[in-house]
């Protein structure tokens, strides 16, 4: 059973759409695309895949000791999934574990910045400024990614990727300096040439609320 869809920017609950209005609404940010996190399965990733409308990146083949620990979504069945959400949750370089959310999203949904610990929908002024932090492979490409001001618990890089954002989140901070400049290589779960024997782990403490 799902959870109820929440808002992308906030987490907060929404107003469901009614005879007056299509949309899903958010008492704080208006109309916004409902945010579904889904618990790591197959099917979870079938459903992910085949809704999506950006690409659904995953780091592969996944560090070391790593699993896939939840999907997520943010659309709904007349737009599409316009934000896509890949965690993941591994060992730390420090102690104990790490948590790790990988989001494409078109401009504007916020995802990325709500995981971010961001205020704006998007990385905010003075973002791609000056040479990137760091380069990872995506779909055999060099992207460029740059570390965002986030709260200190996390580390947060934002870059492009195929015309949509891309975002990765890392807790505890130190794990996430160590993973993304680590050079990360990025698949797109919609890809039908490739075949993903995924390993699952426990739903992500970090999809939870």
């Amino acid at each position: 059973m799902r959870a109820a869809p929440t808002c992308p920017r906030c987490f907060g609950p929404l107003h469901a759409p009614s005879a007056w209005s299509s949309a899903w609404r958010c008492g704080a940010h208006g109309d916004v695309l409902p945010f579904q996190p889904l618990q790591p399965s197959g099917s979870a990733c079938d459903s992910v895949r085949q809704s999506s409308v950006v690409p659904v990146w995953l780091p592969w083949p996944l560090p070391p000791g790593w699993l896939v620990t939840g999907f997520g979504l943010a659309g709904d069945e007349r737009t599409g999934a316009r934000a896509s959400l890949v965690a993941l949750t591994g060992p730390s370089v420090t102690h104990g574990p790490a948590d790790m959310v990988v989001i494409a999203e078109e401009p504007g949904v916020g995802l990325g910045a709500s995981f971010a610990g961001l205020d704006g929908p998007d990385p905010g002024g003075g973002f791609g400024e000056g040479p990137p932090n760091a380069k990872i492979d995506v779909l055999g490409h060099p992207t460029a990614l740059w570390c965002v001001r986030a709260p200190d618990d996390r580390a947060v890089y934002a870059g492009e990727a195929l015309g949509n954002w891309l975002w990765t989140v890392v807790w505890p901070a130190e794990a996430g300096c160590f993973i993304v400049l680590d050079q990360l290589t990025l698949r797109d779960l919609r890809a039908h040439d490739q075949d993903f024997d995924l390993p699952f782990g426990a739903f992500s403490p970090r999809l939870e609320s």
